[in-house]
């Protein structure tokens, strides 16, 4: 059977197709509208998505961290009491100005410091040597990771309690141990650098297995090629573990400087609780021991001043703020030393006239 073929156009335009399909305008522009649909989807595929999966965790910081904030700053700013929180007096800054005059503030914010410095250095040390010990192949090296971390799920106020028993000035353990060379009964309640050394007890052993957890994982994570090229130089095990493994982990210490920063600023079960009564909320009978989280809990609890409160919160949040801050510098100062050194020798030669001009 005979098929007739289109005649070619004159005007240079493609020849109609056989089909009679010109004709049917409304089926192109339907197909049209179609691909112009699955693009929008496409792109709102690529695009919107990603931000569909992370609203959750922004919804929830909005509501339990983001307005808390923001709340307690407007908090801050009025006289508030517990009782009549719906009943506020604008202050604007003088609770401030009042917390930088108070020498209560200044007492928590020092001896906040010092049972931070106290916990946190020989913690981060003895972590860090528990951690060493791990990284080698031990027999039942599961058993001893696991049982590192055992504090650290262990209750504050179970942890507290046991550790008050043990520092008790007349049958504690702590004291009895003490009388062997000579020392008498030492008040570690009473007194403040014991007391404060008590407290830091009951941190370190706490905190003391979970960074060296944290500091195994990061070994674990360094090339066994470094070390040994290293043992091939001729380096020893301590020289290894300084010129290897310090280096190799030290993102992973300044992490946990940080968070053992962070942790020391919010102390608060562990004084509350070895005070054992009244003197747990101010920290002892002269504030020997009272912590900014203490302080906190005495103005907004115990003396209802909700506003104060509220101040001494943002104080912290502040100190926090600066502690990142110098963090950032110093760790960006390091960073930019190497640079700096490698380029100076690079200088020298360029200003250096050579011998044949």
């Amino acid at each position: 059977m005979a098929t007739s073929t289109p005649a070619a156009r004159t005007d240079g335009q493609p020849p109609p197709p056989p089909d009679g399909s010109a004709g049917k305008g409304g089926a192109g522009r339907d197909g049209a509208a179609g691909q112009s649909r699955r693009n929008i989807l496409h792109r709102l595929d690529v695009r919107a998505v990603p931000y569909a999966f992370i609203a959750p965790f922004f919804l929830i910081f909005g509501a339990f961290g983001l307005y808390p904030l923001i709340y307690t700053f407007w908090i801050s700013l009025h006289r508030v009491e517990l009782s009549t929180m719906d009943m506020m007096e604008w202050r604007g800054l003088a609770n401030f100005t009042e917390l930088i005059d108070d020498d209560r503030f200044w007492n928590a914010l020092t001896n906040t410091f010092t049972i931070g410095v106290i916990s946190t250095v020989p913690q981060l040390l003895m972590a860090l040597g528990l951690a060493h010990l791990l990284n080698y192949r031990l027999r039942g090296s599961t058993f001893f990771r696991v049982a590192v971390l055992t504090p650290y799920a262990t209750s504050i106020a179970a942890a507290a309690l046991v550790f008050t028993m043990l520092f008790e000035r007349d049958f504690g353990m702590i004291n009895w141990g003490l009388s062997f060379f000579g020392i008498e009964n030492v008040d570690w309640e009473n007194q403040k650098w014991p007391a404060q050394f008590a407290i830091s007890a009951i941190v370190i052993w706490r905190w003391t297995g979970y960074n060296a957890l944290l500091y195994l994982a990061a070994m674990q994570a360094i090339p066994r090629d470094l070390y040994e090229a290293a043992a091939i130089d001729g380096a020893s095990r301590w020289q290894q573990f300084r010129q290897v493994t310090v280096p190799g982990i030290s993102a992973t210490i300044v992490f946990t400087i940080v968070l053992s920063t962070i942790g020391a600023t919010q102390l608060f079960g562990e004084p509350l609780i070895f005070g054992q009564g009244p003197n747990g909320i101010s920290g002892g009978a002269d504030n020997q021991y009272q912590t900014l989280g203490l302080l906190l809990y005495e103005e907004g609890w115990k003396n209802y001043q909700m506003g104060r409160a509220a101040t001494i919160a943002w104080a912290m949040f502040l100190i926090l703020v600066l502690v990142f801050v110098l963090q950032r510098v110093v760790t960006g100062f390091k960073a930019r030393r190497p640079a700096r050194a490698a380029a100076a020798p690079q200088k020298k030669a360029e200003s250096t006239p050579s011998a044949t001009s």
